[in-house]
């Protein structure tokens, strides 16, 4: 069965929405994380996101949507974090900031957005855990799916199994019930605002695993 990870990037009040998300069977949350300068939106300082644990006690899929991961690594690896994704079109040196992910026994992943080229992936395949498609671009919440997005996660597919790899798929954006159907072969689904602006938070999850 594969796995939903949950974020709150859409709620209206993330206390509430952690502690509801908490009582539901889903996987992990996915924090994302923006600095204003790799995508133009911000989102909570670690400041305010390191009490995420007085919330829920699910296990962390951290998606670093910055320009220098090297800053905010050593920070989300003290939480409760399984994942940390950063994106693949990132200028820092990327096989460093995989190796420092790995130093805290922490699962990495690259991000890879809409317009990048899935052999941009290639020198990374065997440090990854996690290849993180966009299905929109980002920096918002509550964005429609790229339908070209379902021919990109075929080609991540063949990459790994061309390459022996043993990384997951997720895909994150514009993710709800109608979507999945067009993404059975991903690992991990990972969807906001269809959970979080919902009456029935587990409803949504059994929905799309």
């Amino acid at each position: 069965m594969r796995k939903v990870s949950a974020t709150f990037l859409s709620s209206k009040n993330i206390p509430r929405d952690l502690t509801k998300l908490n009582e539901t069977d889903v996987d992990y949350i996915h924090v994302d994380v923006m600095d204003g300068k790799f995508v133009e939106n911000k989102t909570l300082q670690f400041n305010e996101l390191k009490y995420i644990y007085k919330y829920t006690s699910k296990r962390l899929d951290v998606h670093l949507m910055v320009e220098n991961p090297s800053k905010y690594i050593p920070l989300y690896a003290e939480l409760n974090t399984e994942y940390i994704t950063f994106h693949v079109e990132v200028l820092e040196d990327i096989v460093k900031d995989l190796e420092l992910i790995k130093s805290y026994s922490i699962k990495c992943g690259l991000a890879i957005n809409p317009e990048t080229k899935v052999s941009d992936l290639v020198p990374y395949l065997p440090y990854l855990d996690l290849i993180l498609v966009m299905g929109v671009h980002p920096g918002m919440g509550g964005q429609e799916f790229i339908p070209e997005t379902v021919d990109k996660v075929k080609e991540v597919r063949e990459l790994i199994k061309s390459y022996n790899s043993k990384a997951l798929i997720s895909v994150d954006g514009g993710v709800n019930d109608k979507v999945k159907d067009l993404l059975l072969d991903v690992d991990i689904l990972t969807s906001g605002s269809y959970i979080v602006l919902s009456d029935n938070f587990q409803e949504k999850i059994t929905s799309l695993r």
